[in-house]
């Protein structure tokens, strides 16, 4: 019988985010596969647990994957962990999952700390709806292509982006998007000198054409404001005839379809005695 997969959700920064059912799984297990090694040794040692680690990390998913994917169906539990946050998003466990799911392995995924959401929550921008795009491609023409794709796009987005890399990825958010479209840029979230700086993108693009960026950012972006159709004069007189049947006269019609529907008043008149 296979054993199983657990995705094991790691803190982005402050190390008491660690939930007891993750710990008590890193514990459980058999194995643990890190993006880091030393960098889950350190939640190991904090958490006092002692545990054989091997290395999944972007430049070796096939080789590790085929062997971590043998000790899975030859019963071991095997816990994955990403540097920090939750592991598979916008990270190469996604592959192992995949892999898991074509064998039939069974993978569990724990909840936890995840910065995009962390982000999202403290952004001041609407929730309901919104499209993760991680990390922007490196090639400049790349990221701009990209960003064209998402000029009409309604839903906040979120962007992953690293301190040296901010400044362009910004001046490419401005041209792209205009300067008066919000941005919250949430810096090293959970972390001692955690920073939320909400403004728009021709605040942020000033902000830090004079200041050095620091630590790493989840960018938080306003979507696309929906654009308004213009009325025709169709529109107009359908409109008229809806408000004479509600009892107004034509001339009071016509006065607030035009208000309504920003038509000439003059113009909607003439259409509608016509």
């Amino acid at each position: 019988m296979a054993g199983t997969l657990y995705l094991v959700p790691t803190p982005i920064g402050n190390l008491g985010d660690i939930s007891r059912r993750c710990a008590e799984t890193l514990e459980a297990v058999d194995l643990i596969a890190a993006e880091d090694t030393r960098v889950t040794l350190k939640l190991l040692s904090h958490l006092g647990i002692k545990k054989p680690l091997v290395s999944y990390y972007r430049h070796n998913t096939d080789e590790a994957g085929g062997k971590l994917l043998e000790r899975l169906q030859a019963g071991e539990n095997v816990a994955l962990c990403t540097d920090a946050g939750t592991p598979a998003v916008s990270d190469p466990g996604e592959d192992l999952v995949v892999l898991c799911a074509q064998h039939e392995v069974p993978v569990v995924a724990l909840p936890g700390p995840c910065a995009l959401i962390t982000a999202l929550s403290v952004s001041g921008l609407p929730t309901a709806r919104f499209t993760f795009e991680g990390f922007l491609p490196m090639n400049k023409k790349n990221r701009r292509s990209q960003l064209e794709e998402l000029k009409a796009e309604g839903r906040t987005m979120i962007f992953y982006e690293a301190p040296h890399k901010l400044k362009n990825t910004l001046d490419d958010l401005l041209e792209t998007f205009g300067p008066d479209r919000r941005v919250s840029l949430c810096r090293e979230l959970t972390k001692l000198h955690e920073e939320v700086i909400r403004t728009t993108l021709a605040g942020a693009a000033e902000l830090y054409g004079e200041k050095e960026p620091r630590g790493e950012y989840v960018l938080v972006v306003e979507g696309a404001r929906p654009v308004k159709e213009e009325a025709t004069l169709e529109d107009g007189l359908a409109r008229v005839g809806e408000l004479m049947e509600d009892g107004l006269s034509r001339k009071d019609a016509v006065k607030q379809a035009a208000k309504e529907l920003g038509l000439s008043r003059n113009e909607l008149y003439a259409a509608a005695v016509g």
